[in-house]
């Protein structure tokens, strides 16, 4: 049965129309096939990318409403990637995943503004509660 997906806002009511992406990032082919399906049975459009580079240059920096990332990704991993969007004065609410269990890297990532932090394998029901926490920080 597909989970409903409502975000209150303090916009204007003709903006919640508007569609919610979130874009996955991991490097394991298994996530980034199985996680956008998840999320579209939350009601929510969902686009996957291998690495940070091609995140990076897909135009979907602009439209991206959540980004779900994996910390160990290959060249520019995920705090490297959290960096550089902030260096480029982006705003996207990101909810890290990792099957490392590293209480620094978690302190961490929260401390430079991250929306969330979850250890993989987790449940649908966490995933669900990240991204509406993430959503209402946007």
């Amino acid at each position: 049965m597909p989970h409903s997906f409502a975000v209150e806002s303090s916009k204007d009511r003709s903006q919640d129309k508007r569609e919610l992406l979130c874009v996955v990032v991991d490097d394991d082919v298994s996530v980034r096939e199985s996680l956008p399906d998840l999320l579209r049975e939350f009601g929510l459009a969902a686009q996957a990318f291998s690495s940070a580079q091609e995140f990076l240059s897909s135009g979907c920096v602009d439209k991206a409403s959540c980004l779900i990332l994996d910390i160990a990704i290959p060249s520019m991993s995920g705090m490297e990637l959290q960096q550089e969007l902030g260096r480029r004065g982006k705003v996207i609410p990101i909810i890290f995943i990792t099957g490392q269990e590293d209480e620094t890297i978690r302190a961490q990532v929260l401390k430079q503004g991250a929306a969330g932090f979850l250890l993989k394998p987790f449940s649908d029901s966490a995933l669900l509660a990240a991204i509406k926490t993430a959503l209402q920080t946007n």
